[in-house]
């Protein structure tokens, strides 16, 4: 049985914010630690029957940088969804609630930058 490791770096500022986030695997092909500006992490504790997480953001993410994210990660839950349920159809309501999200989010950010150029 082969094993390996995921590592995620975090640097925090004085006041404990991330100011720097990278990222490495065992086994990858990259020598060099990923940068990153934010991550989630998810597990799910099958003894406890409960889903434990963490998620952080360094000071640089963008509002939009965090939409996008948020938007891709709840698309990848879909097909991740698919790949182990099998449910279409479930996987598809996460697909359109995702794109609603990306679409509101997208003009609430677009009507506070027309807001601040008046």
């Amino acid at each position: 049985m082969e094993k390996h490791n995921i590592n995620i770096n975090v640097t925090l500022d004085n006041e404990k914010m991330p100011e720097h986030i990278d990222w490495n695997a065992s086994g990858s092909s990259v020598a060099e630690p990923n940068q990153a500006k934010a991550f989630m992490l998810s597990i799910w504790d099958g003894q406890e029957k409960t889903a434990l997480r963490m998620d952080l953001w360094t000071k640089r993410m963008m509002v939009d940088e965090m939409n996008d994210f948020f938007f891709q990660t709840m698309m990848t839950m879909a097909d991740t969804f698919t790949r182990a349920t099998r449910n279409e159809a479930l996987s598809n309501e996460i697909r359109e609630f995702a794109r609603g999200f990306k679409k509101k989010a997208d003009d609430a950010l677009m009507k506070e930058e027309n807001e601040n150029k008046q």
